[in-house]
């Protein structure tokens, strides 16, 4: 209906609800690594000493508290704000209503947590559409190059967290035709500002023939596009966040971790009230640390040391040597650290 596509056009800032940002390459953020900044999604930025620093300033965000702070933005027009996103991990909180038609195909991996209420995410499984219910408190992970459009009602809240684009990877926008599988219209390009890229896409689209008529140009569905559509992946299904805690709760206390995502790019750890040492897994960038129950340390550098309590969390930058230990004999202490390494 033209009533969708024309919230996407307003909305036309926002894939999967991300807030306008650039998505700097690797080899950016490595020249800017003289300074390195870790931001304080609260109240600005603090300034380190870059790489190899013996101390960095690190902020926890309480996220309850910030949602609260920025409840305008998960209305529309906007429905979205970006808590960290100047580096590796985009971290951002998407609300409702936002219906779309435009399916994304991108080459990384997606990380999916409904905080509030629940959401359909409409793909292409092994080509064939698929409606992925996430329900509220649940989380999942969208493998790459499978196309996706949430659909998020009003009063809902959730928490999405991708990875930047390599300078030569390349992200797709399609619409579809009627029946869910031929290709409509689609376009192509090197994410570097969704801002920027995505609204003329939808401009194109709305005043394209393949819009007026509902039939695709010729040779659109014969064309090799730059990203192939992953057609072999049944996709595992969202689950309980809270309900896998408590299941695993035992082998997370014997064994200090435990991975709740690790077959694909993300590498997602449960920990536990244990002192333990982590060191960055080979290829990654930024640490996302979040601490669901209890109180843990962070040890960075040589000097600093930062208390991370329930509900907060903090990005550590890709240039941080750091060590995370867990508030030893705080037996109620879980937290998750996320990593992504580019597949």
């Amino acid at each position: 209906p033209e009533s969708r596509i024309n919230d996407c056009r307003k909305n036309s800032h926002d894939l999967d609800g991300k807030e306008t940002h650039s998505l700097r390459s690797k080899t950016d953020r490595k020249k800017a690594m003289a300074t390195t900044t870790i931001k304080s999604a609260a109240d600005g930025e603090v300034e380190s000493k870059g790489e190899g620093a013996a101390s960095v300033v690190l902020e926890p965000v309480n996220v309850s508290d910030w949602l609260e702070r920025n409840e305008s933005s998960f209305l529309p027009p906007v429905c979205n704000k970006m808590l960290y996103g100047d580096g590796q991990l985009k971290v951002m909180y998407i609300g409702g209503p936002n219906q779309r038609q435009d399916y994304h195909i991108e080459p990384g991996e997606e990380f999916f947590h409904m905080v509030k209420g629940d959401m359909c995410l409409k793909i292409l499984e092994k080509g064939q559409p698929k409606d992925v219910h996430i329900k509220e408190g649940e989380v999942f992970v969208l493998p790459p190059r499978i196309p996706h459009s949430p659909q998020r009602s009003a009063n809902t809240i959730g928490l999405v967290i991708e990875r930047e684009r390599s300078e030569h990877e390349i992200d797709g926008l399609r619409f579809y035709c009627d029946d869910g599988v031929t290709i409509l219209y689609q376009e192509w390009f090197h994410c570097t500002d969704l801002g920027t890229q995505i609204a003329p896409v939808i401009k194109r689209f709305q005043e394209s023939v393949q819009h007026k008529t509902g039939k695709p140009a010729k040779n659109e569905n014969e064309t090799k596009p730059p990203l192939e559509q992953d057609m072999e992946t049944e996709v595992d299904a969202p689950f309980s966040l809270k309900e896998w805690l408590e299941k695993n709760r035992d082998d997370v206390r014997k064994d200090g971790s435990k991975r709740l995502f690790g077959d694909g790019e993300f590498k997602i750890t449960a920990t536990s009230a244990e002192t333990n040492e982590y060191s960055a897994e080979a290829g990654a960038g930024e640490t996302f640390l979040w601490q669901l129950k209890g109180e843990s340390k962070i040890f960075a550098g040589t000097t600093t040391t930062t208390k991370l309590k329930a509900g907060e969390v903090l990005l550590l930058a890709e240039s941080t040597s750091f060590k995370h230990y867990s508030v030893t004999g705080d037996d109620d202490s879980q937290q998750l650290v996320f990593r992504m390494v580019p597949s």
